[in-house]
């Protein structure tokens, strides 16, 4: 009977105690005369702010209001004369841009790029592209000067800081890629809607893209809805051979297209042949930004533009064709 009394009384004190503990806690959480601040029992469940309209959206609808959102500034500045300008403001400022989002890749792997050289060269290798005299190859003098002060300021930088032999490397050369990758190969684009007449230029531009972005949607949607087989699992596990087939099959329609709308004097024995390199080489544009993204351990190269990730995720097949473009255009339209 002692042994059952005194469970009793520690079971009452206990749950006077626990009682007590409850009613201060409710109490120290609500002001005189008003409501509980916040529930005592949910104090340590994490918050989580609240998701923006555009992170809500799937990424294929994102995708198609940012495509709607910039594709009409696009459209107007390659045809409309007076607005070559905002056509080479918009190329100058992807590739700035461009360059921020590769050196915050190589960040991601303890590589110092040196910004400060790669946003000047940046600025400089478009400016030196705008001047390009028409019909002719751009300033292969000043393209040169830019490569060798880029070379040799990068390599001082890197010797300022005290960098160790390997860091060096490393620096100078992500340094000089990040700017022969994105600026050098992207200023291609201003010579374009520079370098020729006002019309031949409109029509390069506008056969360029079509080309490319049609076949980059049909190859992204065909993958989606026919994908079976993996095009380059170990590089960008969502490419399939039936997105590549897709994304052909698309790029040469609209090279044919662009020949009996608005490009007749592109004769389909070159419009195909070129749209078909245009396409397996921004098939490599691709896989190679996706190659460093990966090795990098990055999904997107940045979340500027929804649906597409960062720049350089979105101008990954027009980096490596704009050089293409250009040169034959000089070839062929020049002779």
């Amino acid at each position: 009977m002692s042994l059952w009394r005194n469970s009793r009384k520690n079971i009452h004190h206990r749950g006077t105690e626990l009682t007590q503990k409850t009613t201060e806690d409710f109490f120290r959480q609500t002001p005189k005369g008003g409501t509980p601040n916040q529930d005592p029992l949910k104090n340590n469940q994490p918050t989580t702010k609240p998701k923006s309209f555009l992170n809500r959206l799937s990424p294929s609808v994102a995708r198609v209001l940012t495509a709607v959102v910039l594709l009409p500034i696009l459209i107007a500045s390659i045809l409309v004369d007076q607005l070559a300008i905002l056509f080479c403001l918009l190329a100058a400022t992807a590739i700035v841009l461009g360059e921020i989002e590769f050196w915050l890749l190589a960040r991601k792997k303890q590589v110092r790029a040196d910004v400060t050289a790669q946003v000047l060269s940046g600025l400089a290798l478009p400016v030196i592209f705008y001047f390009t005299a028409p019909g002719k190859p751009p300033d292969l003098f000043m393209i040169q000067v830019v490569l060798l002060l880029l070379t040799t300021g990068s390599l001082t930088a890197a010797m300022v800081r005290g960098a160790p032999f390997d860091r060096m490397i490393l620096s100078v050369g992500v340094t000089i890629l990040s700017v022969m990758y994105v600026a050098l190969l992207g200023g291609y684009l201003i010579a374009v809607r520079v370098g020729f007449s006002s019309a031949l230029s409109r029509h390069l531009l506008s056969f360029f893209f079509l080309v490319l972005m049609g076949s980059d949607m049909a190859a992204y949607y065909g993958g989606r809805m026919f994908g079976r087989h993996k095009l380059a699992p170990s590089v960008s596990p969502g490419k399939t051979w039936e997105g590549a087939i897709a994304g052909m099959l698309a790029s040469l329609l609209l090279a044919a297209g662009s020949h009996y709308w608005f490009f007749p004097t592109l004769p389909l024995k070159f419009a195909l042949p070129l749209a078909a390199v245009m396409n397996v080489v921004g098939a490599l544009g691709d896989l190679t930004e996706s190659a460093l993204k990966r090795s990098a351990g990055a999904k997107d190269t940045a979340q500027l533009l929804p649906g597409h990730g960062g720049i350089l995720d979105r101008i990954d097949s027009l980096l490596f064709n704009a050089p293409l473009i250009y040169y034959f255009a000089w070839a062929y339209f020049s002779r």
